[in-house]
């Protein structure tokens, strides 16, 4: 029988799901045996999946009306995802389409792709998570897991102080899409933008839910609800694996 958590015990049981959000085919896709070709399939799922629509997603959450400061965090990132205002002026969506023609990939074949089942799958189901629950499950799913990875844990409990300017255009030109596959630094945007406006954030994201999922049915579900992500996001990544010919050795 699942008893109600204490703050510090719910956020222990989401970090035990983002720990394991890892997937054997990322060191492949972020090492030099990676083509352009394959890079291309991934990103167009990535792109129709989650990141043209991002804020779409959280508005609909936002309509649900959760408490204020809720709202204000929600509102503080689609305002960033639709013009880049705390960033670099742009909308994320089309910082990454900038990031796509670096690499020599047509803006106008991300316009009708075609969605590989498992990615069908994953995007509907955060479709109706958006749309037909509880605020506090589509926010989790958002900015926790789709934000997240497994290092959420040590960014939440020991948050470092914003990069500056230096240490941001650093860690661009390490980049594996700068290293392996030539992309200029001008075409990083959005990875600078990622680096601008995240210092910080996923605290301030981890504690918005805890604080407002304190109910024992409500804490229940929503970690219910994580582990269905990362089972869809799993299949979703091995989707991807499979059309670039990928497989797990």
């Amino acid at each position: 029988m699942f008893k109600t958590l204490s703050p510090e015990q719910f956020r222990d049981r989401i970090f035990d799901v983002l720990r394991r959000k890892q997937h054997w085919a990322t060191p492949y896709f972020e090492s030099n045996a990676i083509t352009k070709k394959q890079l291309n399939i991934y990103f167009h799922q990535e792109y129709v999946v989650y990141i043209r629509d991002f804020s779409i997603l959280l508005a609909q959450i936002l309509g649900k009306n959760p408490p204020w400061e809720a709202r204000r965090r929600l509102a503080t990132i689609i305002y960033e995802e639709e013009t880049g205002g705390f960033s670099l002026g742009q909308p994320h969506q089309e910082l990454f389409l900038q990031m796509m023609k670096g690499l020599g990939f047509n803006r106008a074949g991300f316009r009708d792709v075609e969605l590989l089942g498992p990615s069908r799958a994953y995007r509907e189901w955060l479709n109706n998570i958006c749309q037909e629950e509880d605020w506090t499950f589509g926010a989790a799913a958002l900015t926790i897991f789709i934000k997240g990875t497994s290092s959420d844990p040590e960014e939440v409990l020991y948050p470092k102080a914003p990069q500056n300017q230096a240490e941001i255009e650093d860690l661009i030109k390490k980049y594996p899409l700068v290293q392996y596959q030539g992309l200029s630094l001008e075409s990083m945007d959005y990875i600078r933008a990622q680096h601008m406006f995240a210092p910080g954030a996923r605290k301030v994201i981890y504690d918005m839910i805890i604080h407002h999922a304190t109910e024992t049915e409500q804490q229940s579900q929503l970690l219910s609800r994580l582990e269905e992500a990362l089972t869809l996001w799993g299949r979703y990544q091995d989707g991807i694996a499979r059309a670039c010919g990928i497989r797990q050795t």
